[in-house]
C-alpha cells in the first residue's frame, strides 16, 4: 500500500529541501504518493523559481500518511508572514495525530523550527541545521535538542541538519517503512551513500557496506543478500559475478574492510535475529540463518567485535 507525502510549500521554500525529499520518494516508485500544499497556489522559492500546482490545506491527512516540512531561506523572515502563521496553525491542529503516530512528521532544516512553534517537538529528541541550533532550543525548550546530527528519529517525527541531509534521511524513511532493499535501489539510482546519525539506529549489514559504486561487488553482495542461508564458496559466487576468486575476495577488503566470509556471517546473524524477532528460537533459527548449528551460530556472535556498530541478540531457547 502506497504512503501518501505531503509536502507543505511556504513562500522562500529552500528548493534542495523539497526537491532532494521529493525526488527520493518519487524513484522509489509506487511506494509512495507525493502531494504538495500550502495557504497559495504558487510560492517564489529560494532560488528565485515560481512552484505552482499548490493544493489548499486540508482539513486532515489519512491516518498513515507522512508530512514533510521543507525549510525556507531566512526563516526568521518567510516563518514571521501571515502563510507561515497559517501553517502553524494547521499543523496545532494535527497535533493529536501525530503524538498518537498515526501521522508521521519529517522536518527538513529549519522546518523544525516551524514545527516547535506548533507545539509538535514537545518531549522530543530532534535537530535542525546548525545555524539554527539556538533558535529552536528557544521555541522548544522542553525538547531535546541534539547537535551535530545529519538526523534523528524520535516516535515518528524525523529532524534533520536540512540541505542534502533531507536526502539522506528519506533514505532512511524509504528504509524503515519499505525495506532496506528499496532504500538501496533508491541511493544506488541517486548516486549517494547512506549516512548515519548518532542517535539513529544503527545500520544493518544489508546497508553499512554499500558505500561503494563498484559494480561486481554489489551484484556479489546483491546475490549474498537475496539468499544469506545458501551454501556460498568464494568460487562459485566469483564465477556468477565473471571476477576470479581472488579478485573477488581482494575486492572485499579494498571496499568494505571484511572477507567473504566474514560479510555472509553478518548478514546470517541479521537473519537469525529477524527469525528470533519473528519467535522462532534454538537449532531451528540457525539453520533457517544457514548456519549448521545452534553452536556454529553461537561462536559467530563471539566473533562479533565489541564495538561493533551492529547489535545481535543472543541464540535463545
Amino acid at each position: 500500500m502506497a504512503v501518501d507525502v505531503w509536502f507543505v510549500v511556504l513562500p522562500g521554500v529552500l528548493a534542495l529541501d523539497l526537491t532532494g525529499p521529493a525526488e527520493t520518494f518519487g524513484l522509489a516508485g509506487d511506494a509512495f504518493r507525493l502531494h504538495y500544499i500550502g495557504p497559495q497556489p504558487e510560492v517564489v522559492s529560494s532560488i528565485g523559481l515560481t512552484l505552482g500546482g499548490i493544493a489548499p490545506l486540508p482539513d486532515a491527512l489519512p491516518p498513515g500518511s507522512l508530512l514533510v516540512i521543507p525549510g525556507v531561506t531566512d526563516s526568521s523572515q518567510h516563518f514571521a508572514t501571515p502563510e507561515a502563521e497559517q501553517v502553524r496553525r494547521w499543523l496545532t491542529r494535527l497535533q493529536p495525530a501525530i503524538h498518537h503516530q498515526q501521522l508521521a512528521l519529517l522536518c527538513i532544516c529549519s522546518g523544525a523550527l516551524m514545527a516547535a512553534r506548533a507545539g509538535l517537538l514537545h518531549q522530543r529528541q530532534c535537530t535542525t541545521h546548525h545555524d539554527v541550533i539556538a533558535r529552536l532550543k528557544q521555541a522548544a525548550p522542553d525538547a531535546q535538542v541534539k547537535t551535530n546530527r545529519i538526523f534523528v528519529a524520535d516516535r515518528g517525527i524525523w529532524t534533520s541538519a536540512g540541505i542534502t541531509s533531507g536526502i539522506d534521511v528519506s533514505l532512511h524513511l524509504i528504509s524503515h517503512l519499505c525495506g532496506p532493499h528499496q532504500a538501496l535501489e533508491v541511493a544506488r539510482e541517486m548516486v549517494v551513500w547512506f549516512r548515519r546519525a548518532g542517535d539513529d539506529p544503527q545500520l544493518s549489514p544489508w546497508l553499512r557496506y554499500r558505500n561503494h559504486l563498484h559494480p561486481a561487488l554489489h551484484q556479489a553482495q546483491d546475490l549474498l543478500s537475496s539468499a544469506p542461508q545458501q551454501p556460498w564458496s568464494v568460487p562459485a559466487l566469483a564465477q556468477q559475478v565473471h571476477v576470479s576468486a581472488r579478485h573477488l575476495a581482494r575486492l572485499f577488503q579494498l571496499h568494505l574492510g571484511v572477507t567473504v566470509r566474514d560479510y555472509i556471517e553478518q548478514l546470517r546473524l541479521a537473519l537469525a535475529e529477524q527469525y528470533l524477532r519473528q519467535g522462532l528460537h534454538g537449532e531451528q533459527v540457525a539453520l533457517k540463518a544457514g548456519f549448521s548449528s545452534r553452536r556454529q551460530w553461537q561462536r559467530a556472535l563471539l566473533r562479533v567485535p565489541a564495538n561493533s556498530p551492529i547489535v545481535y541478540d543472543p541464540p535463545t531457547g
